[in-house]
């Protein structure tokens, strides 16, 4: 009779998963209206406008603006709507305690930015009893690190459709064609020096300074730190000319570079 095959051992056995920190490029739709019939058919009509862009992208809800009580707000609507839009909402930021509590009772948690607090007050803590000892007062946090030079990505090769290249913590340079379907993203500045066609999102972690510089400016669509203009509204004598875009205030502007 054949012996049973030995068992592994455990103390080598793999582990089945593992847990790490890391940090993500995501866009934040800042809701300025709490009505699903007002918010949804104003998205679905501007990124008809630029077919692709967010598609089947994570997104967070910017909860800021919203002055109503959270039971105003109809997340399941908001949810389902952007879902049938192929967008997909994964969290919130801002907004009132209640109004992120609110949320998550729908399976939107509060998502932090780094360095942020949005998430600090979720859960209130339970007011000590008399006599109940008190935890030791937190120590100081270190003095924050001087923020390293912004570095670059340099990009040589055209970018092709269905592309899209992210220049995390950085300038991003194309020093060729960025081709129609193709998406470039930067948290800093994006440089093109042949012809963008395709998307181009600079200040990806929310820098209003940021700019987008072409030689040849035929962009499908163009942002900077989640404000964004789409090719229908570019005027027609922008199209194909050296152009800058910067932000003023909330408002986009073009400017030729000469």
């Amino acid at each position: 009779m054949s012996s049973a095959a030995p068992r592994p051992d455990t103390a080598t056995r793999i582990e089945p998963f593992r847990l790490r920190g890391a940090n993500f490029n995501l866009l934040v739709l800042r809701l300025l209206d709490h009505q699903p019939e007002a918010v949804v058919p104003a998205i679905g009509d501007q990124f008809r406008r630029a077919p692709g862009f967010l598609r089947f992208a994570p997104i967070v809800l910017g909860l800021s603006d919203i002055q109503v009580p959270p039971n105003e707000v109809d997340f399941p609507g908001l949810i389902k709507g952007l879902r049938e839009l192929e967008i997909m909402p994964i969290g919130t930021t801002g907004g009132t305690t209640e109004m992120r509590n609110a949320a998550l009772s729908y399976g939107l948690p509060p998502v932090r930015s780094v360095g942020g607090k949005e998430t600090d007050d979720i859960v209130a803590p339970a007011a000590p009893t008399e006599g109940a000892p008190q935890a030791a007062a937190a120590p100081p946090p270190p003095a924050a690190k001087p923020a390293a030079a912004r570095s670059t990505m340099v990009v040589e090769q055209p970018v092709r459709a269905g592309q899209r290249i992210w220049a995390e913590g950085a300038d991003l340079i194309v020093t060729s064609t960025v081709n129609a379907g193709a998406e470039v993203i930067a948290d800093g500045n994006i440089h093109v020096y042949g012809a963008l066609r395709g998307r181009a999102i600079a200040g990806g972690a929310s820098n209003m300074e940021a700019r987008v510089f072409a030689l040849n400016f035929d962009p499908e669509l163009v942002s900077i730190a989640g404000f964004y203009a789409v090719r229908e509204g570019f005027p027609a004598a922008q199209i194909g000319k050296a152009m800058q875009v910067r932000l003023v205030g909330e408002r986009m502007r073009f400017d030729p570079i000469t």
